[in-house]
């Protein structure tokens, strides 16, 4: 382990715990019930579908150049990946805080679908916040062997995550009041 990797080590256990603890949290605060006079942001889920969707395009950019051996591009795409995923957390809580929860209204088998897509994105999307972490750092650190072995991990994963969120968002959609 490299020292840039023993200096981060710490600080990515404490924010792999604490984004889903505060994203939780926050998930049960409702600002409008609890009597504050804030606009619905209800123009949001498309808008933060829109950020999975680029987010699984640039993961997909970045795995193509770094096998072309354009490292320089991968790393952009990776940060720019990083930044999208952090902006769709930011407007996803943004959204639940100042909006009524929406229920699905689908029937049958594709309720099962659904729920197992939206399940399966929830858990993995709370699993990948290490990974994603611990790869970036191997591959800022220069730590490529380490770093390439845990990405093979890593990107399928945060790819799902990507790719689902908008899946939920599309299977939800006609259900949303606007």
């Amino acid at each position: 382990m490299t020292e840039e990797e023993k200096k981060y080590k710490g600080i990515i256990w404490v924010l792999s715990i604490v984004i889903p603890l505060a994203v939780a949290a926050l998930f049960g605060v409702n600002l409008r019930k609890l009597g504050y006079d804030v606009e619905p942001l209800s123009f949001l889920p498309p808008i933060y579908a829109t950020i999975n969707g680029l987010t699984a395009v640039f993961l997909v950019a970045a795995v193509y150049f770094i096998k072309r051996g354009n490292a320089k591009l991968h790393e952009n795409l990776i940060k720019l990946c990083m930044a999208c995923s952090s902006l769709f957390l930011l407007m996803y809580v943004a959204y639940h805080m100042t909006s009524d929860s929406t229920p699905y209204g689908g029937e049958g088998v594709i309720r099962y679908v659904y729920f197992f897509i939206l399940i399966s994105h929830i858990i993995l999307s709370v699993i990948i916040i290490p990974f994603v972490l611990f790869t970036f750092v191997r591959g800022i650190a220069g730590a490529y062997e380490r770093h390439k072995k845990l990405a093979r991990i890593t990107y399928p994963m945060w790819l799902y995550v990507a790719v689902t969120g908008v899946i939920v968002y599309l299977m939800i959609s006609p259900y949303y009041n606007h």
